[in-house]
């Protein structure tokens, strides 16, 4: 990180356009207090799909499932977290939305690797689970996935179930971001937690805080790291704030609300 919060590079990031409200019908006002007011995710589900989560850690006061991908089936994870990408996801999930029920499936290992098929299972068994929100704090540029992925994610909206996925930190064309049935998150930098940016110029739809954000790391402690990868988990706990307040929102009616409060709507 540079000395400066402007000097950071990463793609699909705020620029800080601005949003005509006009530009957005409502039905009715709609603010923070009717999206969630003092929400705070309970009883609502969410799987995170990444690189498992250290749940000995003491700031996750909370129960989280740990489970992985093998041989393409899910099953019960005694590994933990080799990255510690996950571990801090799942922090961003718990502070925004810190009565959320969390699963983690993990499909990474060290150095963020994992395999393309690993991923589609855990994606489908989520589904299958009818999980209301899944955090992909994760992308892959292999054109052999891209079918199955859009099939999965196009699946996954007309079952109820929100992917929350990130863009990518570089200019590069990745999936599944970058499919209009998911989420899509980019990146602003200013150190405001609970602000939510709407993008006029998709593909990335949403802009949360993702740079110098504070997250736990495996073994204990903690880091300020910095990634689009990071601003997803803001977008997936204030859906789960929303959803706690107004069950069974589906994707489209998320976005709608995400973007109504927007903070950049002039």
């Amino acid at each position: 990180m540079g000395d400066s919060p402007r000097t950071f590079r990463l793609a699909h990031a705020s620029r800080g356009a601005t949003v005509d409200p006009g530009s957005l019908p409502l039905p009715c006002a709609v603010t923070r207090d009717w999206a969630w007011g003092s929400a705070t995710g309970a009883g609502v589900r969410i799987c995170l799909i990444d690189s498992g989560v250290d749940t000995s850690h003491a700031g996750f006061t909370r129960p989280i499932t740990t489970l992985t991908v093998s041989d393409d089936d899910v099953v019960p994870d005694d590994l933990g977290d080799q990255a510690g990408h996950g571990t801090a996801c799942a922090g961003v999930i718990r502070a925004v939305a810190p009565d959320c029920e969390l699963t983690s499936v993990r499909v990474l290992g060290g150095g963020l690797h994992g395999r393309g098929e690993a991923l589609l299972a855990a994606l489908e068994w989520a589904i299958e689970r009818r999980f209301p929100l899944v955090n992909l704090s994760l992308s892959t540029r292999r054109a052999e996935h891209k079918e199955a992925l859009h099939d999965l994610v196009d699946r996954a909206y007309f079952a109820g179930v929100t992917v929350v996925a990130s863009a990518h930190n570089r200019p590069v064309r990745s999936y599944p971001w970058h499919f209009p049935s998911v989420i899509s998150v980019g990146s602003h930098d200013l150190d405001v937690a609970d602000r939510i940016e709407y993008n006029p110029d998709p593909p990335a739809e949403f802009f949360a805080r993702g740079i110098g954000v504070e997250v736990p790391l495996p073994g204990g402690g903690t880091s300020r790291l910095t990634g689009n990868s990071f601003a997803t988990p803001h977008i997936t706990g204030f859906c789960a704030r929303v959803l706690q307040r107004h069950p069974g929102f589906a994707t489209g009616q998320l976005k709608h609300v995400l973007a109504a409060i927007a903070d950049n709507r002039t």
